[in-house]
Order: C-alpha cells, then sequence, then structure tokens
C-alpha cells in the first residue's frame, strides 16, 4: 500500500453497499405505513398469545406461548418508538389497517383448538410477517432508513425461531387428521392475507374474495380457568407448605433446595393468572402491558427454570403433585385489579432479607451450583417485578402503605377451599414430600434426616407467606 493510499475499509459504517443506499422506492410516508402494519399484527399476535395460555393444557405450549407474547411486546414496543421518530404526531398506531387483516387476527384468535391455534400462528400468521420483515428489509434505504432496518432485522431473527418451534411443535401436537380437517380453513386465512394486500399492504388485492367470518363468527370469550396437562395430576393437592419448610431452621441448605425447586415449578400458576390481568385490563399506557409482558414471561422462565432443577438432581417432577389453586382461586374469585393487588403484595413480601435473598443465601450454602444460580436470577428478577409493581400498581394508591393494605386485604378475601377440595373428593392433600426427600437422598447417596422426612405442614390454616387462613364458609 502506498504512502498516499486510502486502506479498504468498507464504505458507509459497514451498513451496505452505495447501490442500497440509493434506493429511493420507499418514502418516509411509506415506511410508516409498512411498519405499522408490522406494529399491528405483532400486537395484536401478543394479545392472541396471551389470552389462549391460561387455558393451553401443555405445559411447553403453555410457557412458550408466555415467551412469545414477550417477544411480540418487545417488538411492538421498539416500532412506536421508530414511528414517533418518523414524523407521525398522531402516532394512529391503534387504528386498524385493514378489515381482513384484523379478519384474519380474529380467526387465530377464535380457533376452537390448540392445532388451529398452532397452524394459524405458525403456518399462516408468522411467515407472513417474516416474508414482509424480508421485503422491508429488500425495499427501503439501508443507509437512511438504518434505524428501522435494525428493528426489522432483530425482529425477523426472533419471528424465525418462533417459526422454527412453531414448526417442532405443530409435528408434536398436530395430528394428520386435524391438518386434514384444517386445510381449508389455513387457504381462507391467507386469502384474508391476499385481500388485504398482503401483510405489508404493497400487494394487488385479489378481484374477489371470501371474507365471511368462520371461526371468529362467534365472538372469542376469554377462558380464564387454568388448564393442565396429564402431567399434572392431583392439581388440588395442597397438602404440603413448602414456605414452612423452607423458613424452619431445623432443616438443612441442601433438603430445602427441594422445596426451591418445587416453588419454581410451581410459579407456573403466576402467568396463568397474570393473562388474565393482562386480557380484562383493557385502556392502559402501552407500556404497563410491555412490562406486566416481561414479568409474565420471568414467571414461566422460573417455572422452567424449577423444571430443569429437578432434572438436574435425575428426579421426575411429574410424580409431585404442582397446585394449581392459586391461580384458579384468583382468577374465578378476584377482578383485575384485586389479583395485581395480590400479586403485589406477594411480590414486595420477596424484597426484605427473610424473601429472596434468604431462598439465594440458601442455594449457596446447599453447594448445589445450579440452586445458587437459578435463585441468583430469580432474586434479580423479582426486584425488576416489585418496581413495575410500584410504578403500575402502587401509582394507583400514592403510597405504598395503603397499596399493601389493599393488597394483604384482597388474598385474604380469597377462599382457598382447602378443606371442600378435599371433601368433594378431588384431593386428598397426600404428604407428597417424603417420596420426593428419599428420591433425593438416594441421589445424593445420604440417609434421610428423619426430622426432614417427617415434615407434614400443610395449606390448611396458612397462606404462602404464612399468614393463618380465616376460616369462612366455601358455600
Amino acid at each position: 500500500m502506498s504512502q498516499n493510499s486510502t486502506p479498504p475499509v468498507p464504505p458507509l459504517a459497514g451498513l451496505c453497499s452505495f447501490d442500497d443506499a440509493r434506493r429511493t422506492e420507499l418514502p418516509v410516508e411509506e415506511c410508516v405505513a409498512w411498519m405499522k402494519r408490522h406494529h399491528y399484527v405483532l400486537h395484536r399476535l401478543h394479545g392472541v398469545f396471551t389470552a389462549r395460555l391460561t387455558a393451553e393444557p401443555l405445559y411447553e405450549l403453555k410457557t412458550a406461548f408466555s415467551h412469545h407474547a414477550y417477544l411480540c411486546a418487545e417488538h411492538v414496543t421498539a416500532l412506536r418508538k421508530r414511528v414517533s421518530e418518523l414524523r407521525e404526531p398522531p402516532l394512529g398506531l391503534e387504528a386498524v389497517p385493514h378489515r381482513s387483516l384484523e379478519r384474519c387476527l380474529d380467526e387465530v384468535l377464535a380457533a376452537p383448538t390448540t392445532s388451529a391455534l398452532l397452524l394459524g400462528l405458525y403456518e399462516a400468521l408468522v411467515p407472513a410477517l417474516i416474508d414482509s420483515l424480508e421485503r422491508y428489509i429488500a425495499t427501503t434505504n439501508l443507509l437512511a432508513d438504518a434505524p428501522s432496518v435494525r428493528i426489522a432485522r432483530f425482529c425477523k431473527l426472533e419471528m424465525e425461531d418462533l417459526q422454527r418451534f412453531g414448526a417442532e411443535a405443530i409435528a408434536a401436537v398436530v395430528s394428520d387428521e386435524d391438518r386434514a380437517s384444517l386445510v381449508d380453513w389455513l387457504t381462507y386465512l391467507r386469502g384474508l392475507l391476499a385481500d388485504a394486500g398482503g401483510l405489508d399492504g404493497r400487494d394487488e388485492p385479489p378481484a374477489s374474495s371470501d371474507g365471511s367470518p368462520r371461526f371468529s363468527a362467534t365472538p372469542y370469550v376469554y377462558d380464564g380457568t387454568p388448564k393442565r396437562d396429564a402431567r399434572f395430576h392431583d392439581s388440588y393437592n395442597a397438602g404440603v407448605n413448602p414456605e414452612a419448610f423452607l423458613y424452619d431452621e431445623r432443616f438443612s441448605p441442601r433438603d430445602k433446595v427441594l422445596m426451591m425447586y418445587y416453588k419454581r415449578l410451581r410459579e407456573l400458576d403466576v402467568p396463568e393468572m397474570m393473562a388474565s390481568i393482562l386480557h380484562e385490563t383493557p385502556g392502559k399506557p402501552w407500556k404497563f402491558y410491555a412490562d406486566m409482558s416481561r414479568q409474565l414471561w420471568d414467571e414461566a422462565r422460573h417455572s422452567l427454570l424449577g423444571e430443569v432443577g429437578f432434572v438436574d438432581l435425575g428426579l421426575d417432577w411429574t410424580r409431585i403433585p404442582i397446585n394449581f389453586t392459586w391461580s384458579l382461586n384468583l382468577n374465578t374469585q378476584l377482578t383485575p385489579r384485586e389479583r395485581h393487588a395480590v400479586l403485589f403484595f406477594i411480590e414486595q413480601g420477596l424484597m426484605p432479607r427473610t424473601g429472596k435473598r434468604y431462598e439465594w443465601e440458601i442455594g449457596r450454602q446447599s453447594e448445589i451450583p445450579l440452586a445458587a444460580l437459578i435463585q441468583d436470577f430469580d432474586w434479580a428478577d423479582e426486584v425488576l417485578h416489585a418496581q413495575l409493581g410500584r410504578e403500575w400498581y402502587v401509582a394507583d394508591f400514592g403510597d405504598l402503605k395503603p397499596a399493601m393494605e389493599y393488597g394483604d386485604r384482597c388474598w385474604s378475601q380469597v377462599l382457598s377451599h382447602w378443606r371442600d377440595y378435599r371433601d368433594k373428593g378431588l384431593t386428598d392433600h397426600r404428604n407428597w414430600w417424603p417420596d420426593l426427600y428419599r428420591a433425593a437422598c438416594e441421589h445424593w447417596g445420604v440417609a434421610p434426616d428423619p426430622q426432614a422426612l417427617g415434615f407434614c405442614e400443610t395449606y390448611e390454616d396458612k397462606r404462602a407467606d404464612l399468614k393463618g387462613i380465616e376460616v369462612r364458609s366455601e358455600e
């Protein structure tokens, strides 16, 4: 290289070629219109995932829907910010871009079976969104519109993750008979997208189309009753109080890890409950839904970490009754605001030294590295959740004290139905702890501690915060 020559560093900050930087097909107005389509679809997908997760029985789908709702919410947030940067006040982000696009999303929301839901999501809507994102990147000026391109690239990356998951889930769940029965409906969905000019609205719509409703002819009704798959047996069982064990100084940190793993796995009931708050609380600023979706996914992730903990110990978690009556009772007995109050009351109660920090310390003392790591991240997440609660719940009260008192009252008014479930034959509240503990001790190669083996406290008269439950009529 001569003294006067310039090193061949890529031009234009490495974003694109000069040809790409000379594209003129998309002025700002058309970029905004296109991104609003992406925003609308992602916003509606977030709503579908949230609305359907509580009543979805299959654990892997319930947790995946929690994750996918969060991802969609993140991309909605990014698009809202980007549109606001492009000379677009008022934003008009709540407007429906095309009635056929709206009908397509309504159809998937109203899908009557899990098979139909999976096919509508992962073989119709998500692929159409990916195609539109690819097309946007291939059309817009990669230099002038670089901030939008970055958003589209990240969105495309994560939508492709959704598509891959969906393909594997469909292969596992959707039978040949189910697929055959839904071929016409999938064709109908794609026809609705075509009638809208494609998901991006830039194609010529067909001369005629059938836009009459199919599944959505019967309006979707939210089902807030939690459902679980066959691995979740004896789900009304509240015969073991893990909090009582966890705070009992007689028991070793190693033994307490088992109860913490159970508590983490049981957190599946939190996204089941939080989804009901999101679906049944209209009219909030978008940030409320985005923040709550983050917390919802965190709680689902904690449940998955509990599952990993049991796998790490070589224990079959499906032999343990994973109780679901917390989400069941809150969803069926309280209003959305009251549910949020209980959620915040519990989250705030985890902040003192006897809460999440204590569980992390137990994890470290147990000398089980995975337990320490799980509790480390669990603690960090719960600190964030308490902050979110202060922003979206406490603000309505003006002060923490009345907000906490209201949350306590709301939780206290929830009937636990402990005796009722037993008397109706739904459970005998079997003490499952000794069998689990023996199996863990066998894995560790140690003899069970007789005191730990004899633990038998239940939830009959105590809440999860160990506060007494007032016995009231359950009729």
